[in-house]
């Protein structure tokens, strides 16, 4: 399967570490393109409910092919979420082309683009954050639900649901917030000149323009990787939402993809350096 080249490549949301975390059609996502950069937009790690006892080595796998970007010399940013909000203390860490930092402003064929998480505009996470970790429980048992019953409907020949995105479209507050959190960033965005606002933390992929008084934005969110399977692509110019599509890989090339990834050492070799670094300003 050829690769495709992709200019900039941002993904939020995967939420490794977690049962609702859908590793294995990402890292099928990953081995079919060939990015020039690429922005992990958040909750990548997901430290809040990370757990010895569940690390599939899936999970692990997405991180080698992470790392292997960064040994091609693939500038590869990742941006701080509230789920990995404990990394935002090493803010500004640089790893060969790997660099950790809490927002990043590229400057895309002439126009400006502002990219950050997004939970700042989360009044449950800056007031009650036992309330919002609550609810990131909540989630993932109901990611589990989904997914035993999705499995059911499979069997039966019928179509698959989403719970979540039930229970958001039925709630109007739900809906309302997606909608103050897109105006809000834009609004931001375009008081400081910015031609692109581009954040995940809602889990609902999005591209559209948001026009105010003041001016004009393009809006981007990257959705997730628990859900809508989604990721933002920037190339010659042009943006588009990728959505995740199992009939567009073949499991042959996949099982040879592995048998490479299982004999990249210099890939292995990042991650472990990475984690030394983290180790050592621990320390």
């Amino acid at each position: 399967m050829a690769k495709r080249e992709v200019d900039l490549v941002v993904i939020s949301d995967i939420h490794l570490g977690t049962y609702g975390c859908h590793a294995k059609e990402l890292l099928s996502y990953l081995k079919s393109i060939r990015p020039k950069k690429i922005v992990l937009n958040g909750d990548i790690i997901d430290i809040w409910q990370f757990s010895k006892s569940y690390w599939p080595e899936s999970h692990m796998k997405v991180l080698r092919r992470l790392m292997k970007f960064v040994s091609e010399g693939v500038p590869v940013y990742y941006l701080t979420g509230n789920h990995d909000e404990m990394l935002r203390k090493f803010a500004d860490l640089k790893v060969g082309s790997f660099r950790l930092l809490n927002k990043l402003v590229l400057n895309l064929d002439g126009n400006k683009a502002w990219i950050f998480h997004g939970d700042v505009f989360d009044i449950t996470m800056q007031n009650s954050k036992w309330l919002a970790k609550l609810g990131a429980v909540g989630y993932d048992s109901l990611i589990l639900l989904n997914s035993f019953v999705n499995w059911c409907l499979t069997s039966m020949g019928r179509e698959k649901m989403s719970f979540s995105k039930r229970i958001k479209a039925r709630f109007k507050d739900a809906v309302k917030f997606i909608n103050d959190f897109e105006i809000t960033a834009s609004e931001l965005a375009i008081d400081q000149g910015y031609n692109y606002v581009i954040c995940g933390h809602i889990h609902q992929p999005e591209m559209r323009e948001i026009t105010t008084d003041e001016g004009k934005v393009l809006y981007l969110n990257s959705g997730d990787w628990v859900e809508s399977l989604t990721a933002l692509e920037y190339h010659k110019g042009q943006w588009n939402i990728y959505t995740y599509q199992p009939e567009h890989f073949t499991e042959n090339v996949l099982e040879s993809e592995d048998l490479l990834d299982s004999q990249d050492l210099e890939a292995l070799l990042d991650v472990k350096l990475l984690f030394s670094q983290f180790k050592a300003n621990t320390v």
